[in-house]
């Protein structure tokens, strides 16, 4: 987790950020002039963490969306190392390359083996140019699916973390079978016979989240967005510019509550004061806190029943009428 002094801030972050700012100035007189302002300083920083509290109250769409991109944000495997032991990665998706955009491997949860795949965005310029900013490829999905089928062999639950401004769009991507990798995985990931569960831990677009995103059960973090286009491509095709992109977010319906009440989701998991980005361990045990329960329950759910369950799920979604 970055140093205060190494944190990025977003816009309307900027009065923590002249808190901590405060704080440093005096922790450096302090230094120099050997005077005590320890009490200040303990005040200052409780006041950082009611004002962290206190801007994520009431955020509106389009907050929220750049509260989930946010740069200082964990990713999939921040999430998977301080939330799980003895992870080992597997690579390839045994028809054309890996897919750096794509993790996944075995890893020990509270002492039960899980497959964790998800999305991997890159903490840095060269890490996200490797990583393809997290838009996985169809090689992506394809390996996704070989490990979920692998988890299927061996009896294990699957867990996936979606993180991504939607699937890679690239000429290429489209040659190799983009579409079909998408929805082959939809197609497994139904009939899967061990316990799936997703969780949306940043950007959730269109197919690039659903390619990992059907299983018995759906969640998404606080500080999420789970939707068929970004603000900024929605604004773009509706008002031929990016300037609607804060309209375009609150018109999609986009965050977590409203996710929850469509019944697209099955629960939202709360974030660390002022977002995930503030406390990487926190943030990962409450995600851990919220995992090791619904395994435990879906694992005594006979197969057969909890594949039943999930066709049922995802058949019911959406609201039509008949004539």
């Amino acid at each position: 987790m970055p140093s205060d002094r190494n944190r990025q801030f977003i816009d309307f972050e900027k009065p923590i950020k002249d808190l901590l700012e405060e704080i440093d100035d005096l922790k450096q007189k302090a230094e120099k002039s050997k005077v005590d302002y320890s009490e200040v300083i303990h005040k200052l920083e409780a006041s950082v963490i009611d004002k962290r509290k206190e801007i994520t109250q009431n955020l509106s769409s389009w907050q929220r969306v750049q509260l989930s991109r946010h740069p200082d944000r964990p990713y999939t495997l921040k999430y998977i190392d301080k939330m799980t032991s003895n992870f080992v990665e597997l690579y390839g998706d045994r028809n054309v390359k890996d897919d750096k955009a794509m993790v996944g491997g075995f890893a020990s949860l509270d002492g039960e083996t899980v497959m964790i795949i998800g999305h991997q965005k890159g903490i840095n310029t060269k890490m996200r140019q490797l990583r393809n900013f997290g838009m996985a490829n169809p090689e992506g999905y394809r390996k996704a699916l070989r490990l979920m089928r692998l988890a299927e062999k061996f009896n294990k639950p699957v867990i996936t973390l979606i993180d991504t401004p939607g699937a890679y769009p690239g000429l290429e991507a489209e040659e190799r079978g983009q579409g079909e990798a998408i929805a082959r995985n939809i197609y497994e990931m139904i009939r899967l016979k061990v316990p799936v569960i997703c969780v949306i831990i940043g950007e959730g677009a269109s197919g690039g989240a659903l390619g990992i995103g059907v299983g018995d059960k759906v969640f998404m973090m606080e500080n999420t967005w789970y939707t068929v286009i970004s603000p900024e491509s929605c604004s773009s095709i509706l008002w031929r510019s990016w300037d609607k992109k804060e309209v375009a977010a609150e018109q999609l319906r986009l965050t977590a509550d409203k996710m929850l009440g469509f019944g697209l989701i099955d629960g939202i998991i709360p974030e660390p004061p002022g977002g995930a980005h503030w406390d990487y361990n926190e943030a990962a045990q409450i995600l851990k806190n919220y995992l090791v329960p619904v395994i435990k329950k879906l694992k005594q759910i006979p197969a057969e029943q909890r594949v039943s369950n999930r066709i049922e799920k995802f058949g019911k979604m959406g609201f039509w009428e008949e004539e």
